[in-house]
């Protein structure tokens, strides 16, 4: 497919790799980043910040899409918390998913109206990343006609099987949400919701399809550089603790950031 971007010349990214970090402050923090974009747009003369994107990875919790069917958790919240798992009820689309360890979750912030205001062409662009760094480790992934996401074919298996689940949340043309790779995913953390609500389809990993389990950095590794050459943007890529302090720097969060 034709990957189209626009030359505003405002295309750097900052990558912040966050480590491991608890889903609320997470939440709070893409809030804070989307807000900082969309008050640099509304500047005069505007401000183009810095897209930015959070590579994280979550303690065990389940989100649910603000359109979402809260009967696809198939367990109590009680439950939940004996697991160690917790849930949110969250303003992206899309249903319910599983974050946890093992699993690259991506939130980019990104202000499409300077690489290019179409909702669908940047989910197809996140699809395309993503199909892009399967192929890397020998695993064949497609599309499937009205699901978002990006799958595996039969093949062996007794259905398609989804390997990414993605769902976004857009205010003036800024995202923020994003994807969740399994790459040495837990999957017995889905068998208690009905995965992105569709009941005939499983969730595989990157570590299930390959046999073995994958390094998470060089992963981490292959996506940005596919992300980068999808969308057209040059990264700058900060480690954890660098990470904190820009995030603190340039949104003065009021709340703790902490990769452990």
């Amino acid at each position: 497919m034709e990957m189209r971007t626009r030359d505003t010349g405002a295309n750097d990214i900052v990558v912040c790799h966050m480590g491991q970090m608890p889903y609320a402050p997470a939440w709070e923090l893409q809030k804070q980043i989307q807000q900082e974009l969309i008050t640099g747009k509304r500047a005069k003369p505007p401000e183009h910040r810095r897209h930015v994107m959070l590579l994280v990875e979550h303690p065990p919790v389940y989100t649910l899409g603000k359109s979402g069917d809260a009967t696809n958790l198939l367990v109590s919240e009680t439950f939940l918390k004996s697991k160690g798992a917790t849930f949110f009820h969250i303003d992206r689309g899309g249903d319910i998913t599983f974050h946890g360890p093992g699993q690259i979750v991506g939130y980019p912030i990104l202000d499409l109206a300077r690489i290019d205001p179409d909702i669908h062409l940047y989910l197809r662009n996140l699809e395309e990343t993503i199909i892009r760094l399967c192929a890397d480790y020998d695993v064949p992934t497609t599309r499937v006609e009205g699901k978002t996401g990006v799958w595996i074919g039969p093949e062996g298996a007794d259905s398609d099987r989804k390997i990414c689940a993605m769902g976004i949340r857009c205010s003036r043309w800024v995202t923020m949400h994003g994807f969740a790779l399994n790459v040495n995913t837990d999957l017995s953390y889905f068998n208690h919701i009905v995965p992105c609500g569709i009941q005939d389809r499983t969730v595989t990993s990157l570590a299930k399809e390959t046999g073995a389990p994958v390094d998470m950095r060089e992963a981490q590794d292959r996506l940005l550089a596919h992300f980068q050459a999808v969308f057209g943007l040059q990264a700058e890529i900060l480690g954890p603790d660098e990470s904190i302090a820009y995030e603190q720097e340039s949104t003065g969060a009021s709340f703790p950031l902490s990769s452990s």
